[in-house]
């Protein structure tokens, strides 16, 4: 049976703390209905964009939102599939795998996940099946190999080796993030398919994830830290591969959940201290879109927002804008100040603060 080689580092110990920590947090944080459903969409939509864009999908995080919502997107039918198809993968690990600790995984579940990703992209005889070729990891533009995975008849003895170990008690006595690293980057080492093989290898992550009960709230976005320097996130698969040792991979994967977990629990802090702001209303706050709550976020840091700074940030038209503005204004979120160009928008004043404004 397939045995990872890792050592616990401190650096290790102490990324895991940190999760642990924020999560606990997340875990207990009192969110209002209308947050919690906001926040699983947008780890839905972050989830599928990143994951796909590591791989070369050109579609933005708002094409995304825009295909998922079911708006028209000006994009290859291809693109628009592999987004879809990831969507279809993360229902599925919902479905079948969302806090089931006893649910095993198979051979079938990875050929699956595979199949899902894949679905329209790869032909029928490809997609969620076993590779009969070699093939070679490396960088297009260079033409540079990054290693060469085993050979394709290794495949179907090394996954089965892999699942025995994904089900086992030494696996499941590990933290859930290492757990899912190694799956992640043995996966990615064995190249079981043609293409393909790093969506899958996420799926899979995620799926652990979901299994061990690490995200109950559906909050969490695993992919986006990698995708935001693919460099990286290919060299750590590197150098693992020459010295089969997994620890420098797995600091770095615990290390991505950690920055998505901590930033998770200061987004929830921030969504918080929002609907204490509108005098812990949520009625106030229903059917906010994401730009119009990016924007409270942003005045929780700064002191004042204009009409062409969010027009600019949400690539909106500016009469988008301000009807956007002039919505938060009416909900009592916002406060228009200033006239003609020197027209802005702040958070209301606490009560606090307007009573020393009076008395001044």
């Amino acid at each position: 049976m397939y045995e990872p080689r890792f050592q616990r580092t401190d650096t290790l110990i102490a990324m895991i703390g940190r999760i642990e920590a924020a999560r606990a947090i997340l875990l207990r944080a009192p969110i209002a209905v209308y947050w919690a459903s906001q926040l699983r969409r947008e780890a839905l939509v972050r989830s599928v964009h990143h994951s796909t864009s590591i791989e070369g999908n050109p579609l933005s995080l708002e094409d995304v939102t825009d295909l998922l919502e079911g708006r028209e997107v000006a994009a290859h039918p291809r693109e628009k599939r592999e987004v879809l198809n990831y969507v279809e993968a993360l229902d599925y690990i919902d479905r079948e795998y969302q806090n089931r600790p006893e649910k095993l995984i198979t051979e079938e579940t990875i050929c699956q996940l595979h199949r899902l990703v894949m679905r329209g992209v790869l032909s029928e005889r490809e997609a969620g099946c076993y590779r009969h070729v070699p093939v070679v990891v490396g960088i297009p533009a260079t033409g540079e190999i990054r290693f060469r995975p085993p050979d394709w008849d290794e495949v179907p003895y090394l996954v089965a080796d892999l699942v025995a170990w994904l089900n086992s008690h030494q696996a499941d006595e590990l933290m859930p993030v290492l757990h899912a690293g190694i799956a992640h980057y043995e996966c990615v080492r064995i190249h079981p398919f043609v293409d393909g093989n790093g969506r899958a290898a996420r799926a899979l992550a995620t799926l652990i994830l979901y299994k061990r009960g690490f995200d109950t709230r559906r909050f969490f976005a695993l992919e986006e830290y990698y995708n935001m320097d693919r460099q990286s996130y290919y060299d750590a698969l590197a150098a693992t591969d020459e010295s089969g040792d997994l620890t420098e991979w797995l600091e770095y994967f615990v290390q991505g959940i950690a920055v998505e977990m901590v930033r998770l629990e200061q987004r929830i802090t921030a969504l918080g201290q929002i609907v204490r702001r509108a005098a812990g209303t949520e009625a106030s706050v229903v059917g906010l879109s994401p730009r119009q709550i990016r924007a409270l976020e942003f005045l929780l840091q700064e002191s004042r927002l204009t009409t062409a700074l969010y027009s600019q940030w949400n690539r909106v038209s500016r009469a988008t804008a301000q009807r956007d503005l002039a919505d938060m204004v009416s909900r009592g979120l916002l406060e228009q100040r200033g006239v003609g160009r020197g027209t802005y928008y702040a958070l209301p004043r606490s009560d606090e603060a307007q009573t020393v404004s009076n008395e001044a």
